[in-house]
């Protein structure tokens, strides 16, 4: 209740002739999110502001607000109240849920150009090239990045050169890997074919773009030792409830070597306490797997849905810590475990979790497990993808290698 969190105010924010009507419930939304008193008593001040620069744009009821009002508040706010404007993306998510505007996507309201062609595309490679949901978005991404630059060049999509294409492309280049880059120029040499096909751009621009040259096996998978590993997750602080949970999730990622799409999609419908079976949907193989459930993983994810159980309607076993609450993104995995490296004091210069997948790899294969049962435990469809984890295997090769002869021992051999 707003009159418990600013007992001497709470009527100023009441009568505000615009946002007045819906505070309390606001407020009631933010506190069933999980966000702190002090972030709910800065969002409620800012709300003045707020309603007087949503009556300049001669908006009279809450039910004529829209994603692209909300986006031009937010930016005439963000430069003067930097800290503050985020009570205005906070407003819109709540009134999105409550149906008072549109459950559409914010960013292709903010950029309608993007909206329009982005959605079309999108809608194409679901339904004729089958792609799944992951590789849409990344593709919508690099759409958006490419349709944001013709914006700053003002170039219309009609009139794309393929000099257009090639200054996106060095600029690309400069904030991306050659693996990266490769992928980037293949998400916009599909999206230009796509252009064409639909007489929306001219044909061949498609073939204009130059890939950066990428050899197989060029490098090494990044992986830890087993030793550094274990020091990490010793590492984690335990005693907060975001210690808790990035223990258990990081435990998993070791025990069983999962990706951070299959650890932030786990849900407790997956977890049979009973049988000690953990399921796990593969997102990247579109297939199920159930593994043994040990009982290290188990009292970790225990202890942690005692600390924090997930609230209705959330079945996921791993949410955000931080407000708004809701489910965890891949990207959030990779984020705590950057931090969980900076807190160690490792030297660790991997920044991403996949490398303790392939420390869990190849500390299998030390141990004499089949690399079948290696591959049907990563998810790996052929042989071909577990066997790379076979050139991590050092000192296992160099057992195998034959001596080199000496040239002098040869000739007096010969005599």
């Amino acid at each position: 209740m707003l009159r418990s969190l600013l007992p001497k105010s709470h009527k100023k924010f009441l009568c505000l002739p615009l946002l007045g009507p819906i505070v309390d419930g606001f407020d009631d939304w933010l506190a069933t999110n999980n966000y702190a008193t002090g972030s709910r008593k800065n969002i409620i001040r800012m709300l003045p502001r707020v309603d007087a620069d949503l009556r300049r744009r001669r908006v009279r009821n809450v039910a004529d607000l829209t994603h692209t009002l909300f986006y031009a508040c937010w930016r005439n706010l963000i430069t003067a109240f930097p800290t503050g404007a985020g009570t205005v993306r906070a407003l819109e998510r709540y009134l999105v849920t409550k149906s008072v505007i549109a459950a559409q996507e914010i960013e292709t309201a903010r950029k309608p150009v993007s909206i329009v062609v982005g959605n079309e595309y999108a809608n194409y490679l679901r339904r004729v090239r089958g792609f799944a949901d992951s590789t849409i978005c990344h593709h919508q991404y690099t759409v958006r990045c490419f349709l944001d630059h013709l914006k700053a060049k003002k170039v219309f999509i009609d009139s794309v050169q393929p000099s257009d294409v090639e200054t996106y492309v060095h600029q690309a280049g400069k904030r991306l890997s050659r693996a990266s880059l490769q992928h980037e120029i293949a998400a916009l040499r599909g999206f230009l074919r796509f252009l064409s096909a639909e007489g929306k751009a001219r044909p061949g621009l498609d073939r204009q773009i130059d890939t950066p040259r990428l050899y197989r096996l060029e490098q090494l998978p990044h992986a830890l030792s087993w030793e550094t590993v274990k020091a990490l997750l010793r590492s984690i602080d335990t005693t907060s409830a975001l210690g808790v949970r990035d223990y258990a999730m990081f435990l998993l990622i070791a025990t069983y070597g999962l990706r951070a799409c299959e650890v932030v999609g786990l849900s407790i419908d997956d977890v049979l306490w009973q049988q000690r079976i953990l399921r796990i949907h593969q997102r990247k193989t579109s297939s199920s797997l159930e593994l043994p459930l040990t009982n290290e993983v188990m009292a970790a994810m225990v202890k942690h849905l005692k600390r924090t159980p997930p609230p209705v309607p959330y079945r996921k076993v791993f949410l955000r810590m931080r407000a708004p609450l809701g489910i965890l993104k891949p990207t959030a995995v990779t984020e705590a475990f950057q931090a969980m490296v900076r807190k160690s004091g490792l030297a660790i210069s991997y920044q991403g979790p996949h490398c303790l997948r392939h420390a869990y790899a190849l500390h299998l294969l030390k141990e004499g497990t089949p690399l079948k049962t290696i591959g049907d435990i990563l998810g790996h469809r052929t042989a071909e993808s577990t066997s790379m984890y076979l050139r991590l295997a050092t000192e296992d090769l160099r057992e195998v290698s034959l001596a080199v002869p000496d040239k002098r021992n040869s000739r007096k051999g010969g005599n």
